[in-house]
């Protein structure tokens, strides 16, 4: 397995974010390619192309993935209307950039048989089968629900092109899934991940009450989670190692499905991201090689 980082988490623009990665010895980059992105799909030219390619290269890197997330999702027609067709110039852009994945978030898939599902499966299908026909890969992101109703949903489409990004942080912070479970049923569909770590709020407050009985009593980071959660926070991400993904145990279950790509990292909080990210790159160096991957 490699080891990527999603540029934008640096803070420091395309270049700055790539010669910062490299300094660290990371291996592969993610970039934003929505609209307002320094590399959004409609403003990239043949030439703005072979640039991103020249910082990227000439850092000894790769792009490991695109991410093409306007926040959407794809429960409205109206909005699929429009949202298909960026979608599959993000997909065209992924392959002149050499990587072939782009990652997004596509809503949370109902349990239920409804229009919503529908809609999003239409929508889904419609791109499985354009990465299809280009040789791309569409990843949906894992988190909004458990790993097995996503790959319920993946397999009703009927076209290879949606794949999975997998997240374990985000299964454990959103839904209290386990991430070598929700692998027992995604394996197949990964092509890209992040690496990132997090806690469910209620969840851990449910833990410490029950080793002190009193709400009252509770102390320290459990008595801040509980003031998070009554603000409207469900969930807080941490940097690795300090959350709830068991990555002595997340990652050889990943490395049993035979994924040999790249573990992303990816910071979306804190105050100095630079220092987290070159944390998560000595987390995940010493992880590797613990493990011989």
């Amino acid at each position: 397995m490699k080891i990527g980082a999603m540029v934008g988490s640096f803070r420091l623009g395309f270049r700055g974010g790539v010669e910062t990665a490299a300094k660290l010895g990371i291996q592969g980059i993610q970039a934003t390619a929505t609209t307002d992105s320094e590399l959004a799909a409609e403003n990239m030219t043949k030439e703005k192309i072979r640039e991103a390619l020249d910082i990227v290269h000439s850092n000894g890197m790769v792009f490991s993935a695109l991410c093409g997330d306007f926040g959407t999702g794809f429960g409205d027609p109206e909005t699929n209307k429009w949202l298909i067709d960026k979608s599959k110039r993000i997909l065209d852009l992924s392959l002149e950039l050499g990587c072939g994945i782009v990652t997004t978030h596509i809503g949370t898939v109902p349990e239920e048989q409804n229009e919503k599902r529908e809609t999003m499966r239409k929508a889904c299908r419609e791109l499985a089968l354009y990465a299809d026909s280009v040789g791309a890969s569409f990843a949906v992101e894992t988190g909004p629900e458990k790993g097995w109703l996503l790959a319920e949903f993946l397999e009703s489409l009927g076209a290879d092109g949606v794949r999975v990004n997998f997240d374990p942080a985000n299964l454990v912070m959103c839904v209290d899934d386990r991430p070598e479970e929700a692998l027992k049923y995604l394996g197949k569909y990964v092509v890209h991940t992040h690496a990132k770590d997090g806690i469910m709020l209620e969840k851990k407050i449910g833990e410490a009450l029950k080793i002190n009985k009193d709400a009252l009593q509770i102390e320290g980071d459990a008595k801040r989670h509980a003031q998070m959660l009554e603000m409207g926070e469900k969930y807080l991400e941490l940097p690795l190692g300090q959350g709830d993904v068991d990555f002595d145990v997340y990652l050889p279950a990943l490395h049993d499905t035979g994924f040999d790509g790249f573990l992303t990292i990816e910071r979306e909080v804190g105050d100095n991201p630079v220092d987290d990210i070159a944390m998560a790159v000595g987390f995940l160096k010493d992880k590797l090689a613990k493990f011989g991957f």
